[in-house]
């Protein structure tokens, strides 16, 4: 999340190196190891299943004004500008494009921690939102309503990327505007540290994917597809997105990450207080400069929040494959990953729970992942078995790292263990009654 705060002039930038040295400027001692939650969720009124605008007295400015007075300080682009950030110690409260309304928590050492700041967040948005008769809902996905139908929250950037996003893919403006996801954020001590946890949350993330799918529905109807928002980032932008060929034949590095981000198309630079777009890649900005300037560090911190791939490296490694949904669910993605990479044994058992899988081979199994969830298959083995086991590995690692941790992850083994992504409870819900409302009411947070 980025509160796209006064952009700050560096030294100019005409090589690639200093670009590999922030990675580099990014390790942290083991023992200071910490992790993130991100949750976004939808908003929508009691009763209803339209979506609520920036605007007017019950809208998504008033529920960010109705939360400032807990401690908050709010953010606005100019003195001017509206309210599109809530800031409270190290822990912001956003807007996504369509207004999904998200919580970038403060990096904790535990997982508990991350989830009780996570809980007493829901609580309190809760309240101030059944003030203004709106509700939180739980879902990757909107499960009725068009892209044309959305409203769009009064970001510069996101009416940039408005404009630049859907050039390069059909399902960009769904991405920005449909979509909710749960993430959490984690740290590396070293380059081969880094390399190591990115390459295993990579082979994993169908796994990750299967486990919190929740999104089936699309205008109404089925999509076919387990998680339509793992589907959704398939035609955002190849350049930008899914999983880099390096992560499964044995190249990825610092320098790896950086060469991929280079050529990728810039979304935007900002310059003088105004959202420009060249029709450059970064390393083509690096070698051509732009009006007669090179760019600088600043210029590659905006473009490496322009990249969605399924593991994103900028000061701590993102993991991005997870659907929206429960509060025990989100909690249970830090413990999950806490336990798979910061435990070393368990990182070296994650890293052998898979074949070893070519790239073409790995996003087919995405694919299936995404399609059928935890019903799925990876040639002879069970998806929802692979996954109980991914957990089982996260549990021992607790046990032996933090045992106070552990029980976060009662809801993924109670998943794993159905065989049923959370998608299916959706799909069953609508069948029995397909009134949006309904549907909302039953996936409220």
């Amino acid at each position: 999340m980025s509160l796209d705060l006064k952009r700050v002039a560096s030294e100019p930038l005409t090589s690639v190196a200093p670009l590999v040295d922030g990675l580099r400027a990014a390790e942290k001692p083991r023992a200071e190891h910490r992790l993130g939650l991100e949750h976004e969720k939808f908003i929508y009124p009691v009763g209803s299943a339209q979506p609520v605008p920036y605007e007017g007295p019950n809208g998504v400015g008033a529920l960010l004004e109705t939360l400032a007075p807990g401690g908050y300080e709010p953010f606005r682009e100019t003195p001017q500008s509206p309210v599109i950030a809530l800031q409270k110690g190290m822990a912001a409260i956003s807007l996504e494009p369509g207004g999904q309304f998200e919580l970038s928590g403060s990096p904790f050492f535990t997982a508990r921690e991350a989830h009780e700041e996570n809980l007493a967040h829901l609580k309190e948005t809760k309240a101030a939102a059944a003030r203004l008769g709106l509700r939180l809902v739980g879902l990757g996905y909107r499960p009725v309503g068009t892209t044309g139908e959305m409203p769009w929250m009064p970001k510069t950037r996101y009416q940039v990327m408005r404009r630049t996003l859907p050039e390069r893919g059909r399902l960009a403006l769904n991405m920005m505007l449909m979509t909710s996801t749960g993430q959490v954020s984690l740290d590396w001590a070293d380059e081969a540290d880094c390399v190591k946890k990115t390459v295993t949350v990579a082979r994993l993330s169908p796994l990750l994917v299967a486990l919190y799918a929740n999104s089936p529905l699309v205008e109404g109807k089925p999509s076919g597809y387990m998680t339509f928002r793992s589907r959704v980032w398939e035609e955002v932008d190849p350049t930008r997105c899914g999983y880099l060929p390096s992560w499964f034949d044995g190249s990825f590095s610092y320098q790896a990450y950086v060469d991929w981000a280079l050529d990728a198309p810039l979304l935007f630079l900002r310059r003088n207080g105004e959202y420009r777009h060249p029709k450059l890649t970064f390393r083509q900005l690096i070698k051509e400069g732009y009006e007669g300037k090179p760019p600088d560090m600043g210029d590659w911190t905006d473009h490496l929040s322009t990249l969605f791939p399924e593991v994103r490296l900028k000061k701590v490694l993102e993991v991005r494959g997870a659907d929206c949904g429960s509060a025990a669910m989100t909690g249970a993605l830090g413990a999950l990953w806490r336990g798979l990479l910061y435990d070393a044994q368990a990182l070296e058992e994650a890293q052998l729970l898979l074949p070893r899988l070519s790239f073409t081979e790995h996003l087919s199994f995405h694919d299936t992942a995404r399609r059928e969830g935890l019903a799925g298959k990876l040639g002879a083995h069970e998806l929802h078995r692979l996954a109980g086991e991914m957990v089982s590995i996260a549990k021992r690692g607790l046990q032996r790292l933090d045992p106070q941790d552990a029980p976060l992850l009662a809801p993924l083994e109670e998943v794993a263990a159905s065989g049923r992504s959370p998608a299916q409870a959706v799909l069953d819900a609508w069948a029995k009654d397909p009134r949006p409302e309904v549907l909302m009411t039953r996936f409220e947070l």
